[in-house]
């Protein structure tokens, strides 16, 4: 099992890997609408989103939190962070689709933008405040719709100044999920990297330092400095959060989800998970059974 939840390109879309300049821009309701207002929990494997909600309102399933919102506000989705909507009947506003290495491009040159995208969120948004941002989304949709000389410049500027609109939304939630820029990020993003797609083999530390030409002190000092957190902890940081998908959306047993996450001991899981979350899993899915938004 790869994951529990499906992982999409655009919502209802194969997955497929995504141009490095991909930007997407569309209304709201072309995907809400014909699935009746709800979205079902899912998950986009390089891809960012902000939605900007100018009518209704609804809740936002990230994860395992439950985030209410109304208009006018921006929602940010992370790429990776499983999410769902339950929309309020006749919502309106616009979804901006950015690929991460895009968004990873115009960090390199905007150092200040790199907390855009660190978590998923609601920032409430004042009217003169959304009515600026659905005019910038007009322009950048224009642009992304003809071949006149220039377009492609005049689209990258306009999807820079609708991140620049959302940084500044969510300026105050975000300034302490800054990762400082220099080699030891550039170490910590690697390994985060390499996490992605080895956690499942509960690999030591040290064969992670390895595989990245490093040492495991060096590691470990990258990994304070630009995360505040042990590689150890990161680990296991990425390895709580599958468990946590997969009791939220799968029927697969505790010991089944054990051992797609590496652990031969069930009880030694079950240990792991309650140092993590203060609950055995059977109580952690039993406690969320009840706020988790409709998958079916």
């Amino acid at each position: 099992m790869d994951t529990p939840v499906p992982r999409f390109y655009l919502y209802g879309e194969p997955h497929r890997v995504a141009d490095r300049r991909f930007v997407h821009l569309e209304a709201l309701d072309d995907r809400s609408r014909p699935s009746e207002w709800t979205i079902r929990p899912h998950a986009h494997a390089d891809l960012h989103h902000i939605f900007h909600i100018r009518g209704g309102g609804g809740a936002m399933r990230a994860e395992a939190a439950i985030l209410a919102f109304e208009a006018p506000c921006l929602i940010v989705v992370p790429a990776g962070v499983v999410h769902g909507f339950s929309w309020q009947s006749e919502s309106n506003g616009s979804v901006l689709t950015v690929s991460s290495a895009y968004v990873d491009l115009l960090r390199q040159r905007n150092e200040e933008l790199r907390g855009v995208f660190a978590l998923a969120q609601v920032a409430r948004l004042d009217p003169a405040g959304s009515s600026g941002f659905a005019t910038a989304c007009e322009a950048l949709l224009e642009e992304l719709s003809w071949n006149a000389p220039g377009h492609r410049a005049a689209a990258e500027a306009g999807l820079l100044g609708l991140i620049v609109r959302t940084m500044r939304a969510t300026h105050g939630r975000e300034a302490d999920l800054f990762t400082p820029p220099g080699r030891q990020a550039a170490l910590v993003a690697r390994y985060r990297e390499r996490v992605e797609t080895h956690f499942r083999a509960r690999e030591p530390v040290g064969v992670y330092a390895a595989a990245l030409g490093t040492t495991e002190s060096r590691l470990r000092a990258a990994c304070q400095a630009a995360a505040g957190q042990t590689p150890t902890q990161i680990l296991d940081q990425r390895a709580f959060v599958e468990a946590q998908r997969a009791l939220l959306y799968s029927n697969l047993s505790v010991a089944e989800i054990a051992n797609t996450l590496g652990f031969d001991d069930a009880h030694y899981f079950s240990r792991y998970f309650r140092r993590c979350a203060g609950c055995s899993p059977r109580s952690y899915r039993a406690a969320h059974a009840d706020t988790a938004l409709a998958d079916t």
